[in-house]
């Protein structure tokens, strides 16, 4: 990635001068001495302690069996008390966040939507989106990005990916909260829209619908910024960008699809679709003729989602194939070492460590460290993951607010985009690869890694993950809920079409829209669940639906906001699934032959 235009998109950034970090890695830590070293204190403590003194017990002897007066004691209780009623325990803060996060993605839906539709003031819209393609039935489905009525394919399909591994890590606290059914609803919403924008059917395409609308800010013509319109009202043209030379696009497009491929994996016709159109994509993204970035010389696209680089979406997309079909060559691809190193993986700048819509290199470099952590895989993949795990560290410690890399607001809130707008994404993101590593070092029985000289206990990183996630939900200097519908106090002017135009049956063309933009009159819709731009860096919000700034609400921003809370609720256990990700991955070391038969004479 280029580091000097890491950001791009619709987000304002500012340039700071990136700052050394001050905490580096021991590469030498061995984590099963650690464990080993745990477990023998655990046996020291027992061999200094001594066996139990045992107690002489009193038997009862009922001719052919004999038993302890306290057992037949207990067993008369047992039989005979009545049995308490078991009550399910009381959801936590999470859970009942993450219930209502989950219902932005409903409220933004585009196309025909289904029988059981939750969010009642939204109806079909965006019928026609597509309709001059080569695509039979058009490109209606996928997802409204934010408050603006345009459907992007780069951050829908990162915030696929997202909430895709969310599933796979933590699918029994979805089931606990009773979400499961409802998350994997929202991401095959978002994949068959996806397989819709590219010949999903062929072994090799040529190009991908990327992009439905166009927002031209110094437009004459009416479009989808000049208008304030509901989805459902849109009467305006609607163009598609088409993208012939594109791997970051399709490399993230391929990750969405393997990484749904294994959320969907007890649907054997659909998970193989979904690979199947995986594998096209990733051909196309490492194609020699169609490397280079998919917003180049198109304003349309680079004014919201300009992408700074594709070498991030190589190590992210690789991964996740190889996790969805066990071919080797990916994971080879993955511990390339050319692929970080054009990535600017090894560059240590504040940035790279920064997981967004635009960098996946965080990400990947986790996912990679999972398997090390989980696999062993060892030679000839050993010395890049080691690399990798490595990398996360320092991430990881970046993420501290001790070590200064980061700033920080008075109220707590990190800020990793310069102190720019729009800050709640990347905090959420960050807290959920936090929450996530010190479960993979909880499941393996590490207590902690090293920032430099000084080791750091597993708790450290949930403390963090928590303040962020927190923060978000009201424990801010202002005690404002960014998330709407959570909590006593949240933004009631939330930037966004749909949710500021009444639901009345009458249909407001686009000058009369604006009044509804304009007017200081709470929203008449409810946007349930959406996680709003954020405070600025003085931990100052101004309710205001005008400024986008504080109060649009995104995709990208909810996926990570739902991960993260999966990821610290603790309905459903606190541990993660170790083995599901790893199901199509075939055994990495030869299996001991069976024993020959019994020699007879």
């Amino acid at each position: 990635m280029s580091s000097s235009n890491l950001w791009g998109g619709s987000f304002e950034m500012h340039d700071d001068d990136n700052r050394d970090r001050n905490a580096a890695v021991d590469d030498n830590l061995d984590r099963a001495a650690l464990a080993n070293q745990q477990q023998l204190h655990q046996a020291q403590q027992s061999w200094v302690l001594g066996p139990k003194e045992n107690k002489r017990k009193k038997y009862i002897d009922f001719g052919c069996v004999v038993c302890s007066r306290k057992a037949v004691k207990w067993s008369f209780w047992a039989i005979n008390w009545p049995k308490p009623k078991v009550h399910p325990p009381p959801p936590n803060q999470y859970s009942v966040a993450l219930k209502k996060a989950l219902l932005f993605f409903d409220a933004q839906m585009s196309g025909r939507l289904p029988e059981n539709k939750r969010i009642s003031w939204r109806r079909d819209s965006g019928l026609q989106d597509g309709n001059e393609t080569d695509v039979k039935g058009g490109l209606n489905g996928g997802y409204y990005d934010a408050g603006n009525n345009m459907k992007f394919n780069f951050p829908m399909a990162f915030s696929m990916s997202m909430l895709s591994w969310s599933v796979i890590e933590y699918s029994h606290k979805y089931k606990a909260i009773g979400e499961y059914d409802h998350v994997r609803d929202i991401i095959r919403w978002g994949t068959d829209y996806l397989l819709r924008t590219f010949n999903s059917s062929a072994t090799t395409i040529d190009k991908i619908y990327s992009q439905v609308g166009v927002g031209r800010n110094d437009s004459r013509t009416t479009d989808d910024h000049q208008c304030w319109e509901r989805p459902e009202d849109m009467d305006y043209p609607r163009p598609v960008q088409i993208t012939e030379k594109g791997s970051d696009l399709a490399s993230e497009m391929a990750a969405a699809l393997a990484s749904a491929s294994i959320v969907f994996i007890d649907n054997r016709t659909y998970s193989q679709q979904l690979i199947k159109g995986a594998t096209a994509l990733f051909a196309f993204g490492r194609d020699g003729e169609k490397r280079a970035c998919y917003s180049k010389d198109n304003l349309d696209i680079s004014q919201f989602y300009n992408s700074s680089g594709y070498f991030d979406e190589y190590m992210w997309a690789s991964a996740w194939m190889y996790i969805a079909t066990g071919n080797p060559s990916y994971f080879s691809l993955a511990t390339n070492p050319g692929i970080p190193k054009n990535a600017n993986a090894f560059f240590r700048s504040a940035d790279i460590g920064v997981l967004s819509w635009d960098n996946k290199v965080p990400a990947a470099e986790l996912l990679l460290t999972r398997m090390r952590i989980f696999l062993s895989p060892g030679y000839p993949y050993e010395d890049m993951l080691r690399s990798y795990h490595n990398l996360t560290d320092l991430n990881m410690c970046s993420y501290l607010e001790k070590y200064n890399v980061y700033n920080f607001t008075k109220g707590g809130l990190i800020q990793m985009n310069h102190g720019g707008w729009q800050n709640l994404q990347y905090a959420a993101n960050a807290a959920f690869i936090a929450s996530l590593y010190a479960d993979y070092m909880k499941a393996t029985g590490i207590p902690g890694w090293y920032c430099g000289p000084e080791f750091t206990g597993a708790d450290v990183l949930y403390k963090f993950a928590s303040s962020q996630v927190d923060y978000i939900l009201g424990a801010n200097p202002i005690h404002m809920s960014y998330v709407v519908g959570y909590g006593v106090h949240w933004p009631k002017h939330v930037h966004h079409r749909a949710a500021s135009i009444p639901n009345n049956d009458h249909k407001y063309n686009c000058i009369d829209g604006l009044k509804w933009r304009n007017t200081p009159n709470s929203n008449p819709n409810n946007i349930t669940g959406a996680m709003v731009g954020g405070p600025d860096r003085f931990d100052d919000f101004h309710d205001v639906r005008t400024d986008y700034r504080y109060t649009e609400p995104t995709l990208a921003g909810n996926a990570g906001l739902v991960a993260a809370l999966v990821s610290l609720t603790t309905s459903g256990g606190s541990m993660i699934d170790k083995n599901t990700i790893f199901t199509r991955i075939p055994p990495l070391f030869l299996v001991d032959p069976s024993p020959p038969p019994p020699w007879k004479p």
